[in-house]
C-alpha cells in the first residue's frame, strides 16, 4: 500500500512552500499540506493537527513543521511511518532568541508584518543567488495572507519549544534530515549531530540553498523526499 504524505510548513509560511513538492510526490499517493494554525505551543499544535490526519502516513516538516512532526511521532508512533526533518533545529530556544521573537511579537500586534518580515528574513535566511528575490516575493505574501494572530501564536510555540534531541534519538522510522548548503541560521553541526542520533536516519544537503531548500530549489528538494520515501521501511 502506499503511503500517505503530510507535510507541514513552518512559521510564516503555508502550502506554497511545499507546492513543487507536493505536485511532484502525488502522483500514485494522497499528499497532505498541513498549516499549523492553531495552539500556542508545539504540543498543542501537534494534537489539533492529529485528528485530521491520515491514519498512517510518512510526515515530514519544515523549521516548526518539523518540531510538530516530531512531537507528532511521540504522541502516535503507530501512525507514522517515516519522519523527515527540513531546517529544523531541535534545541530549545535561547533567552536572547526569545527576547528578539518577543520584539518581533510587539510589531506584529500593531500591524506591522512587514517590519517582521524583514526581522525574520535575514540576509543569511536564504542562499545568494538571482532566485532570492522570488523567494523573498512569495514569503512576503504568504506572511500578509497567514496575518498577525498566526505569526503570534507560532512565535509563542518557538519561544516554549523544548529540546528534542531526545526524541530523536528514540525515532526508530526512517528518517531524512534535509539542510540547504547555505543555511546560516542553524549550523551544519547540528544537521550531523540530528542524523547521527536518528537510527534510521540520512542527511540531504541541498546545494546553493539557505533555510527554505524547498523553495530555493524545489527540484532538489524533492528528489531528497524521493529518496526518503524509497527507504525500506523496518519491520515491527
Amino acid at each position: 500500500m502506499v503511503e500517505a504524505v503530510v507535510l507541514l510548513p513552518g512559521i510564516l509560511c503555508d502550502d506554497r512552500v511545499f507546492a513543487h513538492q507536493a505536485s511532484g510526490l502525488e502522483k500514485g499517493r494522497t499528499v497532505c499540506v498541513r498549516t499549523p494554525k492553531t495552539g500556542q505551543k508545539v504540543e498543542e499544535m501537534a494534537e489539533d493537527l492529529l485528528a485530521d490526519l491520515p491514519e498512517r502516513f510518512a510526515l515530514a516538516g519544515q523549521g516548526l513543521g518539523g518540531n510538530i512532526a516530531l512531537e507528532i511521532l511521540k504522541r502516535a508512533p503507530e501512525r507514522v511511518s517515516r519522519l523527515g526533518l527540513i531546517s529544523t533545529c531541535l534545541l530549545s530556544e535561547t533567552p536572547m532568541a526569545a527576547a528578539l521573537r518577543e520584539e518581533r511579537i510587539v510589531r506584529a500586534r500593531v500591524g506591522r508584518m512587514e517590519d517582521v518580515l524583514a526581522s525574520e528574513i535575514q540576509p543569511k535566511t536564504l542562499a545568494p543567488g538571482s532566485g532570492r528575490l522570488a523567494v523573498l516575493n512569495t514569503l512576503g505574501q504568504m506572511a500578509l495572507d497567514l496575518g498577525p494572530d498566526l505569526f503570534i501564536r507560532q512565535s509563542r510555540a518557538m519561544q516554549r519549544k523544548r529540546d528534542q534531541h531526545d526524541l530523536l534519538r528514540r525515532c526508530t522510522v526512517p528518517t531524512a534530515v534535509i539542510c540547504g548548503s547555505d543555511d546560516g541560521l542553524t549550523p551544519r553541526r547540528r544537521f550531523d549531530l540530528m542524523a547521527h542520533l536518528a537510527p534510521c536516519a540520512k542527511l540531504h544537503e541541498i546545494p546553493n540553498a539557505g533555510y527554505l531548500p524547498s523553495l530555493e530549489q524545489p527540484e532538489a528538494t524533492l528528489a531528497a523526499l524521493q529518496s526518503w520515501l524509497e527507504m525500506p521501511l523496518r519491520l515491527h
